[in-house]
C-alpha cells in the first residue's frame, strides 16, 4: 500500500468467522466435506408472502431510486403495529422509531452518535464481538461486566457499583442472549433502568432472538420510563429468514433517534422500496409462521442435544435462541476443542472464546443447519 493504514485499526481485528470461513474454503478445495453448524445465518426460506411482495415491489415504476432515510410511514407503522402486538409496547411511528439495514448497523451508528474519544463503554463477556469492535473504532474504552453460568447469565450490578463509572456512557445489554440463549425477567431489565438512571448511562438492548424458541417475546421498552435511558435494536434477519436483506431497526426516545440519524443520514441512502414492502407482509403475518419457524428448530435442536451428548457437553434445555450453548468436558479449552474437531472429524462449532474470556470453556453450536446435515455430524461422531 502507499499509504498506511488508520490507527483505529490498530485496535481491532478481522472478525473470526471471516478468518475461519477462509480456512473452511481452504479445506473444501483440499476435497473435504466441511460440515459448518457454527454460523448463525438461516438457511430457511422466507415467508412466501414476502417473497411475492417484494417481487412485485420490484417490478414497479419509480421505485429504484432513493428512498427516505428514515423509511417509509408504512413500514414505521407496521413495526409499531408489531411491537403493540408482540411486545404490548407503545410507540410512535413518527418519532421513536427508526428503520436501519440490519441492527448490526445500528451498533456502528449509536457508538459514532453518542461517544467520544476516551469515552467508557460496558461490554457483556461473553457477548457479541461487534460491540468491543465498534467500541474499539470510534476510539472509546470497552469495560467488560461478567456474565456467569453461576447468576444466571445476568450482570451482578452490585459488582458492576463497586466500579468507577463515572466515564461510562453506554452499556450494551442483548436479551434474549446470545450466545448463552438465556431470557431477561421484568426484574432484571426494572433493575438495569434504575441502574442507569443513576449513573446517566444509556442502555441499547439488542432483541434480534425474540421469537426463535421463546413464546413471551420482551422488550426493555416496557418497563415504566425506559425511554428516558434505553434504546432497542431489533432485525427481521432471524425471525423471517432474511438476513442478508439488512432490515433492522431502533426504537426509544425521539432524542435519541434524532441524533442516530445524524450519523445514518451522512452513511447511507435508505433502503430499496422493495426490501421495505417485503419487511411491511413480514410484520403483518399472523403468529402461526413463528410456530411453524420453532417447529423445525426445536427438532433440529434435540439432534444437537445429542451432538452435544456425545461430545460429554452439558447444556440448559430451557434456552431460546438460535443457538445451544454448551459446557465443554473438564479442563478442555474451547479453541483447542473446536480446532480438534474441525481436523480430525471435518466439523466446524464455534468456540465461546470468540464471545470473550469467560466464554472460555464453552462452544456455541447453530441450528441453522439441516436435519441432513446434523444427522450426518452425529453419524461421524460416532
Amino acid at each position: 500500500m502507499i499509504i498506511s493504514k488508520s490507527n483505529r485499526l490498530q485496535t481491532v481485528t478481522e472478525y473470526y468467522f471471516s478468518n475461519k470461513l477462509k480456512e473452511i474454503d481452504r479445506l473444501k478445495t483440499q476435497g473435504h466435506a466441511v460440515l459448518n453448524i457454527g454460523i448463525g445465518s438461516p438457511d430457511l426460506p422466507p415467508p412466501k408472502a414476502v417473497l411475492e411482495t417484494i417481487s412485485k415491489a420490484a417490478l414497479q415504476d419509480n421505485v429504484h431510486a432513493y428512498q427516505s432515510y428514515q423509511g417509509t410511514p408504512e413500514l414505521r407503522n407496521a413495526i409499531q403495529k408489531f411491537y403493540q402486538k408482540n411486545y404490548d409496547t407503545a410507540l410512535h411511528a413518527d418519532t421513536e422509531i427508526l428503520p436501519l439495514m440490519g441492527s448490526k448497523e445500528g451498533i456502528m451508528l449509536i457508538s459514532l452518535a453518542f461517544l467520544n474519544q476516551g469515552d467508557a463503554v460496558l461490554i457483556p463477556n461473553p457477548g457479541y464481538p461487534t460491540y468491543t469492535s465498534a467500541t474499539k473504532l470510534v476510539q472509546a474504552k470497552p469495560i467488560f461486566y461478567k456474565l456467569s453460568q453461576e447468576n444466571n447469565w445476568f450482570p451482578d450490578l452490585k459488582e458492576l457499583e463497586k466500579e468507577n463509572l463515572e466515564n461510562v456512557k453506554i452499556m450494551w445489554l442483548n436479551y434474549p442472549n446470545m450466545p448463552t440463549g438465556k431470557l431477561a425477567t421484568k426484574k432484571l431489565f426494572t433493575e438495569l433502568i434504575s441502574f442507569a438512571k443513576k449513573h446517566k448511562i444509556l442502555l441499547v438492548n439488542d432483541n434480534p432472538y425474540s421469537f426463535i424458541l421463546n413464546k413471551k417475546p420482551m422488550s426493555i421498552l416496557t418497563v415504566p420510563d425506559a425511554k428516558s435511558v434505553a434504546i432497542e435494536l431489533n432485525s427481521l434477519s432471524k425471525s423471517f429468514n432474511i438476513s442478508g436483506w439488512r432490515v433492522g431497526m431502533a426504537l426509544g426516545k425521539k432524542e435519541y433517534l434524532k441524533a442516530i440519524l445524524q450519523v445514518k443520514s451522512n452513511m447511507d441512502s435508505g433502503m430499496f422500496y422493495g426490501i421495505q414492502k417485503g419487511a411491511i407482509t413480514a410484520l403483518n403475518l399472523d403468529t402461526d409462521w413463528f410456530e411453524k419457524l420453532n417447529e423445525t428448530y426445536r427438532f433440529r435442536r434435540k439432534i444437537v442435544w445429542k451432538i452435544l451428548d456425545k461430545l460429554n457437553c452439558t447444556y440448559s434445555k430451557n434456552s431460546v435462541g438460535l443457538f445451544v450453548w454448551a459446557k465443554l468436558p473438564k479442563n478442555k479449552k474451547a479453541i483447542e476443542f473446536t480446532d480438534d474437531l474441525l481436523q480430525n472429524k471435518k466439523v466446524f462449532i464455534t468456540p465461546g472464546t470468540v464471545f470473550g474470556t469467560n466464554g472460555e470453556g464453552y462452544i456455541r453450536v447453530s441450528l441453522c443447519a439441516s436435519e441432513n446435515m446434523l444427522t450426518e455430524i452425529l453419524n461421524r461422531l460416532n
